[in-house]
């Protein structure tokens, strides 16, 4: 109904009809509250001009007025008045039609995940391990991102980069089903060489945002690169770090012995690298000691780093005052006539 009211020409009924009417916004939505006020001065002209002028023929001044159709005959101009105006307010009203299309779109960012495979990865103080765990939460943070590129370096005494940046995240949680404790064969944690190739990805990166998360148990025992020289490497290619240590310090469990029994082995922890590998590269330092405490987090770097949204906004607007004005114009004219000729001979006889 719509769509056929609004290209039908100004002369067409369903200008009228309830559907249409629904259909617009209202500029000045006030004036329709005066509409009820046309039917009240009808009343009040009817009641004063024609039920008590005295004045009239006494054929029209006699109490069966209104059973008469020379009475009837007299209401018709009024009627026609009445109409006119409402058409009138209907037109001050401004109703009109507006299209708004809305474009949205964001940046992306770009992200690198560096994860520690290192032996003492597999301590079990996270379930099922500190790997696997890591491996988990790391998953779940890539189905909540939309249109950022994330890549994967995996690190122990040597680094490499798994996935480059990509925005397949089907792939690239291939990939983390695929990390192992056998990757690489050199020992240690060298946390300086992952955030050295971690750079060496993100350096001709042109997003405006490029963030690295960084995840170890936090030793820094192996590489030729110094932890501290690699984050302020990677500070001056513009790269935001967040460091999670992930384990407890003391006794932690570690495979089992020969009845089944958990080892329990001393674990350490250089929390004071971490924290300055963070302060450095203006992100921020994360110590968690189970899984719930490292899925809240990510919960909270997701939280951080949400690409801006921006968008267009197009708003297309049409005036249909005009119809209403026309037919205002027409009862008008019909009014005007109907007042000088027509209605003054019937009324004279």
């Amino acid at each position: 109904m719509d769509k056929l009211t609004l290209t039908d020409p100004w002369y067409s009924f369903t200008w009228f009809s309830p559907a249409t009417l629904n259909s617009f916004t209202w500029e000045n939505p006030f004036i329709l509250y005066t509409l009820p006020g046309v039917l009240l001065i009808f009343a009040i002209r009817w009641i004063t001009r024609y039920r008590f002028n005295q004045k009239l023929p006494i054929a029209l001044a006699k109490k069966d007025l209104h059973t008469t159709p020379l009475a009837w005959l007299r209401l018709f101009p009024e009627v026609i008045f009445m109409l006119m105006l409402a058409l009138l307010l209907l037109a001050l009203a401004r109703p009109q039609k507006t299209n708004e299309k809305v474009e949205q779109w964001t940046e992306g960012i770009d992200i690198m995940l560096a994860l520690d495979i290192s032996q003492s990865m597999q301590i079990e103080d996270f379930i099922p391990n500190r790997l696997e765990a890591a491996k988990d939460v790391a998953r779940q943070f890539v189905d909540g991102r939309k249109q950022d590129r994330i890549g994967l370096v995996v690190f122990s005494g040597d680094a490499f980069s798994l996935a480059p940046l990509t925005t397949d995240y089907k792939l690239l949680k291939t990939y983390f089903n695929e990390v192992n404790f056998d990757m690489i064969e050199n020992r240690g944690t060298a946390i300086g060489s992952a955030l050295g190739v971690v750079t060496n990805r993100m350096r001709e990166s042109e997003s405006k945002s490029k963030v690295a998360i960084l995840i170890s148990d936090g030793d820094n025992t192996a590489g030729n690169i110094d932890p501290i020289t690699a984050a302020e490497l990677a500070a001056a290619y513009g790269i935001k770090i967040y460091t999670i240590i992930v384990g407890k310090e003391g006794m932690v469990p570690f495979g089992k012995d020969f009845f089944g029994r958990p080892n329990m082995v001393e674990n350490t922890v250089d929390e004071t690298t971490m924290r300055k590998i963070a302060e450095i590269g203006s992100g921020q330092f994360f110590r968690v000691t189970d899984n719930e405490a490292l899925l809240n987090v990510f919960a909270q770097i997701d939280a951080f780093e949400k690409a801006e949204i921006k968008e267009t906004r197009f708003k297309d607007t049409s005036d249909y005052y005009s119809n209403y004005l026309m037919w205002g114009i027409m009862l008008l004219l019909l009014w005007l006539a109907l007042k000088s000729s027509f209605m003054s001979n019937v009324l004279q006889d």
